[in-house]
């Protein structure tokens, strides 16, 4: 089911509808500023099974998720000072920041390091369900095979995952562009990969 949803001015009432189907384990995609992705709630097990189930992906290797500001990302992340400055610098925006995670994420969502990989995406949409769920949601890339462009439209997510994933909503068109990450979990970030974000800061 595709749901049209304003990606400048979030109707409320949609995104309250699109939140009450996470609340019941739903497996959304949803548009970002770096492309559409797959999530959901952060603990809700059983829809991070069928996310990995999805993306074929190890249950061992953790999903990044989604905070929808600076400070729902310090209940989930031990942030220090150095880390403070850069992420009130760079965000909201095309990064995903690799932080010491807090006990209030569940073990697993966090790496053997007990790190995590939190976005706050340029997105009124995200921003608006994570407020409105009160809790993070994962952020994982669409799944395509290596001959099939990554999807930039919810009709063409549809077409290839439609029949696996609960809702689409629609936020117009997005061309996929994967983030920068940047670990921030030592004196000196570093730059684990360079994508849409400027990385120029945490050289």
């Amino acid at each position: 089911m595709i749901i049209e949803i304003n990606p400048h001015n979030p109707q409320p009432r949609m995104i309250k509808q699109v939140v009450e189907s996470i609340r019941h384990g739903a497996v959304i995609c949803y548009p970002t500023d770096t492309g559409y992705g797959i999530g959901c709630d952060i603990f809700n097990p059983k829809a991070i099974r069928r996310i990995e189930l999805l993306k074929r992906r190890p249950h061992h290797k953790p999903f990044s998720f989604m905070c929808s500001d600076l400070k729902n990302i310090s209940e989930y992340a031990h942030v220090s000072n150095t880390a403070y400055r850069l992420l009130r610098k760079n965000l909201p925006g095309p990064f995903t920041f690799v932080l010491p995670g807090t006990k209030l994420v569940p073990k697993v969502m966090t790496t053997r390091q007990k790190t995590v990989g939190i976005r706050v995406p340029e997105n009124a949409i995200c921003r608006s369900l994570i407020e409105e769920l009160g809790s993070p949601i994962i952020t994982t890339s669409i799944p395509v095979s290596d001959d099939v462009p990554v999807p930039a439209e919810a009709y063409e997510i549809e077409e290839l995952i439609g029949n696996r994933v609960d809702l689409i909503i629609d936020g117009g068109p997005v061309y996929p562009d994967p983030s920068s990450i940047i670990a921030l979990t030592g004196d000196v970030p570093e730059i684990l990969r360079v994508g849409k974000g400027d990385v120029t800061p945490f050289r």
